[in-house]
Formats: structure tokens, C-alpha cells, sequence
């Protein structure tokens, strides 16, 4: 019986999924997000998280233990390095997947499975910066700016009468100039 069994086997044996396993948290260590099957996005989180939690102790035993998963110097060097001191006051949570739908293929769920604290995208947008909508700005631009509209709109008045007489005069010199040349050529 399997009572209390929930690891996802995915399809394959013991060493084919600890390789496979091995080879997604190499490629996630070292491009900090990857697109694969939903299913092997949440295997992988429950496979890269305690392997991240031990980077934070950089000692000779953690950095042993962390390569008899991974199998690679390059991913160790950077888990190490870069992303151990960028979630050294993470208490945990350092993925997070993000589903995309479903393949055109076979239709299985695909998503992207991602290092959080280096995702660009999320720290480059301030989180003050409101939504916009036009229907939003509208009614609160017209609710709130209506009486300071009209002070604006009495002001503005003398100068656009100014700019509106300027602007016929300059144009009637240069419509006068075509006509006498046509005369003149006749």
C-alpha cells in the first residue's frame, strides 16, 4: 500500500527523474527561470529549495552536500555566490512558478518556474503607481480637477486670443506670395 505517498514519480524511474531533476536545478540556478511542464515545475521547487536553503551556509560540508545533488562546479559557484547573498534574509519561498497555459502539442499545463528575487520585471514596477484606465482618470480627473479647470481655462484665454490673431496674419502674406508670383509669370 501507498499510504502517505505523495512524491510525483512523473513517469520515470528513480535515477532517470534524480538526473533530470539535477539537470532542471542546474538550468535554474544558473538562467534564474525556465519553462517546463507544470508538474515537473513543482517537482523541481520541492527539489531547488532545500539545496538554496543550504547555500546560505557556505561551509565545506554544505558545499559537498550541494554537489553530490548537482554534479556541476559552475551552478555551485553561482547558488554560492550571487543567489546566496541576494536570499540570505529570505526565510524560504525562493520560487515561484507561474502557470502559461497549455502546450499546442499534447496539451499538457505548461509553466515557468522562476528564482524570485531575480525577476526584473517585478522590482522594476513600483507597486504606488496606480492602474490606468481611461474610464478611472476620466471620472477622477473630472471630479477633482473641475474647479481648478475653469480657473485654468479663464487664464489661458488672453493668450490663445493673441496666438489666434498672430497666426492669420502669418498666414495671409504667404497665400498672397504664390498668387503674385503667378501673376507676375503671366
Amino acid at each position: 500500500m501507498r499510504h502517505g505517498k505523495k512524491f510525483n514519480h512523473l513517469g520515470r524511474t528513480a535515477d532517470h527523474r534524480n538526473a533530470m531533476l539535477a539537470n532542471m536545478a542546474i538550468s535554474l540556478i544558473m538562467h534564474k527561470r525556465i519553462t517546463t511542464t507544470l508538474a515537473k515545475a513543482k517537482a523541481l521547487k520541492k527539489y531547488v529549495e532545500p539545496l538554496i536553503t543550504r547555500s546560505k551556509d557556505d561551509s565545506t560540508n554544505s558545499r559537498r552536500v550541494v554537489f553530490s545533488y548537482l554534479q556541476n562546479k559552475e551552478a555551485l559557484k553561482e547558488l554560492f555566490g550571487v543567489i546566496a547573498q541576494k536570499v540570505g534574509d529570505r526565510p524560504g519561498g525562493y520560487t515561484r512558478v507561474i502557470k502559461l497555459g497549455s502546450r499546442p502539442g499534447d496539451g499538457a499545463d505548461v509553466a515557468f518556474i522562476e528564482l524570485v528575487d531575480f525577476d526584473e520585471n517585478m522590482l522594476k514596477t513600483p507597486k504606488a503607481e496606480a492602474k490606468k484606465t481611461r474610464r478611472s482618470r476620466k471620472s477622477a480627473a473630472a471630479k477633482t480637477e473641475a474647479p481648478a479647470a475653469e480657473e485654468v481655462k479663464a487664464e489661458e484665454t488672453p493668450a490663445e486670443e493673441v496666438k489666434a490673431e498672430e497666426a492669420p496674419v502669418e498666414e495671409a502674406p504667404a497665400a498672397e506670395a504664390p498668387a503674385a508670383e503667378e501673376a507676375k509669370a503671366e
